[in-house]
């Protein structure tokens, strides 16, 4: 195919991309490098600009003096070494000879080689090769800790940091910085090694920017984080919480991010979203980007990404790869008619037995959904040209998704609909199992954790049916309690498992009782929590306030009483010392934005910061709850719940238990009350019980003594009840034994049946009343007025259904009644027409 008209394609297909790359998908840490740049390293400064005595005789003296006697002629003597070596070097400071020297590209390992080989070849030092690298080591740690010589992040990084960089830091230069940086980590319950580590990274920063903890700035900590995830060749490899800890003490200001904001991929534009797939025909990469551009006002971010996904990756991209030089819209009937059926199914690569992952192609189940949106991406652009030709009018092109493609969006939809209510009807009834294992388990994990910590190490304990042993060591941990079991020897960290039952507690009993979305559990805080007082009785109605989330509709649900327990339990394991709940920030996967912070129900303090519990961490921890319960599916697999079920399993014992939809819709927090719905479960059940019910209800409107030969008195009332519905304008069509319940005002009643023959009564009677209103206003009696109004509107209508019933009469209706006459003794049926005088029954 060649290009699409109008747009300046070349012969040839030149329009294809080749000669103007197209824009990567950006890098979240270079993103922030351009906001937060690093210091940049200084060209001279007072202490590497000193000449070699004066250097040699300051790291002579204090602070720099300690060990000993022979610690400090070592260094002394590794100094002269060191600077006699960078002597020979060119420049003009030890700093430029340092770099001159190639060693900064060797890194911490492999430098001493080189003044090494130097010395050899000079006739110095000893000759002992592990004396003479101690020797230089000594040397140069004193060297950066009296910031002669500042190393590259690259080199005090690799392999290993230099040794004891952190402790002679913190005695010769720092001394204050790094004792607020331990009062930081001792009050957070973290790890010896990760506290270790995080001192290591700060140190670093020291050795290659200079100057004290105060001055680091977040362009440094951006700067270690990028050099040591390349040299560990991956990103997000290196822990941040170095990072965490300035941001702690205070160092880290003007808006510095979130360490989860360090990594974490922000908004894509329309550009970079369709950039994603490497699309090569460029006029469509720019038509779908504008597509997206065109849509982008009117949708979410989550739909947005969608978008994107379908049009770029599973409809054109996919062309590309099976149409070579494709350019157009207009798609061949074969080329469309292939695309359709690919489309349907899609590669997985599940792991089997052995461990090897091998493709396998499994329909895909929402193929429809997005052949509708190909098909609303050829019609919107159809209609826009109308608006805008010059525009869109080029790509006007015939839909290759048909009406017959997308008629089975109702069949799909309510197979849809068929799984998940099998899905509810299988989840429903284990949810007592559930929940009793889910509060099981919470109880048994605060019962060890706390006899643990009522026992000395080593000492054994029994709780919860268990005995276990309370380890002797924290494991490398603060804020942790470990226990061994005697059996195995296996190490349990009660601490975690109480945590994880408790959360995994609190998660089920919220989403069962109260419906909401995961979401909408995660950003619940403690301004969720309101109350009302009712008017009439003033009696206090706590509420539970759900923010606008996925149809941006807020409301309020009651609080009963087992969940204003649960929650009041979370607020007061989540309080600090000043009994305020900790402000959280919390990022939005479906909006890819970071909201502001605010007292999350659902945090945990972690790495030194507070941070939210997200919908990923609660769906797993809701299945490790299952997993140790044995409950099966209907295929024998282990049963797995997520939160979207208990939303449905609540929408349907709400609606079950006699909520009406239109309020379960409300509660739900629904636009359409047929997505409630949808949402509930038909339970064969509820078809049987309704059934009797309907038969029960029959039988008492019609009890077994009525169906029997009726006497000569119950006859003769059934007979009058007839003759008594005669009235003087026609026939009344009340019920039979039923009274008049509008007081025999015939000519006002909807019962009232005119008798043709009477019309001349009923035009009598619309005269009078005419002139009883003329007389009563005449009078002023206005009530009067009133009631004779709505007498006279009664018989006008009655009148027009008399005239209409007229009209009617005046056609002969051929209905194919038979009729019978006798011929040569058989009977023979002729059709017969009722005569235009006669009123067709």
């Amino acid at each position: 195919m060649t290009g699409q008209p109008g747009l300046g394609a070349a012969p040839g297909g030149s329009f294809y991309q080749g000669a103007r790359p197209l824009p990567a998908v950006p890098d979240r840490s270079a993103e922030l490098l351009r906001r937060f740049p690093p210091r940049p390293v200084a060209a001279r400064w007072e202490a590497t600009a000193q000449p070699r005595q004066q250097v040699i005789d300051r790291l002579q003296t204090a602070p720099f003096t300690g060990g000993g006697a022979h610690l400090q002629w070592d260094r002394r003597r590794g100094l002269g070494h060191i600077l006699g070596w960078l002597e020979q070097q060119t420049g003009a400071t030890w700093q430029d000879r340092w770099i001159a020297s190639g060693a900064d590209e060797h890194g911490n390992s492999a430098w001493r080689h080189l003044p090494a080989t130097w010395l050899a070849a000079a006739g110095r030092g000893p000759s002992d090769p592990a004396s003479i690298s101690l020797m230089l080591g000594r040397a140069m740690l004193a060297l950066v800790c009296g910031d002669v010589i500042r190393p590259s992040l690259s080199w005090l990084l690799t392999p290993i940091t230099v040794r004891n960089l952190v402790a002679e830091l913190a005695r010769t230069r720092d001394p204050g910085g790094f004792a607020a940086l331990d009062a930081a980590c001792q009050a957070e319950a973290v790890s010896t090694l990760t506290t270790q580590l995080a001192c290591r990274r700060i140190a670093i920063i020291l050795a290659a920017k200079g100057g004290l903890i105060s001055d680091i700035t977040i362009g440094d900590c951006l700067e270690l984080l990028r050099i040591a995830d390349d040299l560990h060749g991956s990103a997000g490899a290196t822990s941040p919480y170095f990072y965490q800890l300035l941001r702690t003490m205070g160092v880290l200001t003007g808006g510095a991010p979130a360490v989860r904001g360090l990594r974490t991929q922000g908004r894509l534009g329309c550009e970079q979203l369709i950039d994603r797939y490497d699309i090569a025909c460029r006029p469509v990469r720019d038509l779908l980007v504008d597509y997206l551009r065109e849509r982008q006002p009117a949708v979410d971010y989550a739909t947005l990404h969608k978008l994107s996904y379908t049009l770029g990756r599973l409809f054109w991209r996919d062309l590309e790869l099976h149409e070579p030089g494709i350019g157009s819209l207009r798609l061949k009937a074969e080329a469309a008619a292939a695309w359709k059926q690919r489309i349907t199914t899609k590669s997985i690569r599940p792991g089997n037995g052995d461990g090897e992952i091998s493709p396998v192609t499994v329909p895909r189940i929402n193929a429809i959904e997005h052949m509708v949106t190909v098909r609303s991406f050829y019609l919107d652009i159809t209609q826009w040209a109308v608006d805008d030709p010059a525009r869109w009018g080029p790509w006007v092109a015939p839909c290759p998704v048909r009406d017959g493609d997308v008629l089975q969006l109702k069949k799909t939809r309510s197979h849809r609909k068929s799984r998940m209510d099998q899905r509810t009807r299988e989840r429903m009834p284990v949810l007592p199992a559930l929940l009793a294992a889910v509060d099981g388990g919470h109880a048994a994990a605060r019962q060890l954790l706390q006899a643990a910590q009522a026992t000395a190490p080593g000492q054994q304990f029994t709780a919860a049916s268990q005995t276990l042993t309370r380890s002797k060591t924290t494991h490398a941990s603060a804020g942790k309690t470990w226990a061994e079991d005697p059996g195995t020897g296996k190490r349990r960290d009660l601490t975690l498992e109480e945590h994880q039952a408790f959360w995994t507690w609190a998660a089920v009993h919220i989403l069962r009782d109260t419906g909401i979305r995961i979401e909408e559990l995660t950003e619940l805080s403690h301004h969720s929590l309101i109350q009302y007082r009712l008017p009439a009785s003033a009696e206090l109605i706590p509420l539970l306030h759900i923010a606008p989330s996925k149809t941006d509709i807020e409301r309020l649900l009651v609080i009963g009483p087992e969940l204003a327990d649960v929650l009041a339990t979370i607020v007061r394991r989540i309080r600090d010392e000043n009994g305020a709940v900790p402000l959280a920030v919390a990022y939005d996967y479906h909006e890819r934005i970071w909201n502001p912070p605010i007292p999350l129900l659902f945090q945990r303090r972690f790495g030194g910061e507070t941070r939210p519990i997200g919908g990923p961490a609660i769906r797993e921890l809701v299945n490790d709850a299952l997993s140790g319960t044995g409950m099966t599916d209907a295929s024998g697999r282990p049963l797995r719940f997520t939160p979207h079920d208990f939303r449905r399993i609540f929408i349907t014992d709400a609606i079950m238990h006699g909520m009406p939809p239109h309020i379960a819709q409300l509660v739900a927090g629904h636009h359409d009350i047929n997505t409630t719905m949808g949402y509930k479960a038909v339970y064969p059940q509820e078809s049987i019980d309704g059934h009797r019910a309907f038969i029960t209800r029959r039988r008492e409107l019609r009890p077994s003594g009525e169906y029997r030969t009726p006497t000569e008195e119950e006859w003769q009332e059934f007979l009058g009840h007839f003759e008594r519905r005669k009235v003087a304008l026609g026939d009344c069509g009340r019920a039979y034994q039923t009274p008049c319940i509008h007081e025999n005002a015939c000519i006002r009643c909807a019962l009232l049946r005119p008798d043709p023959a009477q019309r001349p009564r009923l035009a009598g009677i619309r005269d009078n009343l005419h002139a009883r209103i003329a007389e009563a206003r005449q009078q002023g009696w206005l009530g009067e007025v009133e009631g004779l109004k709505v007498s006279l509107a009664a018989t006008t209508t009655k009148l027009a259904q008399l005239d209409a019933l007229a009209a009617r009469r005046g056609t002969a209706v051929h209905l194919g009644i038979p009729g019978f006459h006798q011929t040569a003794g058989r009977t023979v049926t002729t059709p017969a027409s009722l005569p235009a005088s006669k009123e067709t029954p």
